[in-house]
């Protein structure tokens, strides 16, 4: 979990990856993943030599089961480190997860894009996932208004 964190918190300081500017602790990391195993909700991850280099996972679409009629739905995060970059882990990666999102039963897989982060939003499109809505000045992150693209793909 200590890895995963790492790999998560390395770009709150400097990117709207992640609409925070808290990094999380060991804590949070450890609760998140006690979540993902109650639900049963996959985290799977992309070694070099055995050292961690990227993960991803999904989980509920809106809220952990309150919306019962979603439970078909997910949405994913993804996280490589960035001397990784462009060399096929992200998109190995992300293919695993869907291919084990369709074995669980998952209907479509939404991503949560920040609007300026045009490297992902065209990462995703190469997976297959479409823009379906923009949503601007939704978020706030280093004294500027944010857009969320949401974009997703059925499976």
């Amino acid at each position: 979990m200590p890895v995963l964190r790492d790999l998560y918190n390395v770009f709150i300081p400097t990117t709207t990856g992640a609409w925070t500017e808290s990094l999380q602790t060991l804590r949070e990391r450890r609760a998140w993943f006690r979540s993902q195993q109650r639900f049963g909700y996959p985290i799977l991850v992309a070694e070099v030599a055995g050292t961690v280099v990227g993960f991803t996972a999904y989980g509920s679409f809106r809220g952990s089961g309150k919306w019962p009629g979603y439970r078909h739905t997910v949405e994913h995060t993804i996280h490589v480190h960035e001397n990784y970059w462009r060399r096929g882990f992200g998109r190995s990666l992300l293919e695993a997860l869907i291919e084990r999102a369709h074995a669980n039963g998952v209907h479509v897989m939404v991503a949560a894009v920040d609007g300026a982060n045009t490297e992902s939003i065209a990462f995703h499109e190469r997976l297959g996932f479409t823009t379906v809505a923009r949503m601007p000045e939704v978020g706030r992150k280093f004294d500027r208004w944010l857009e969320l693209v949401l974009m997703q793909r059925i499976i």
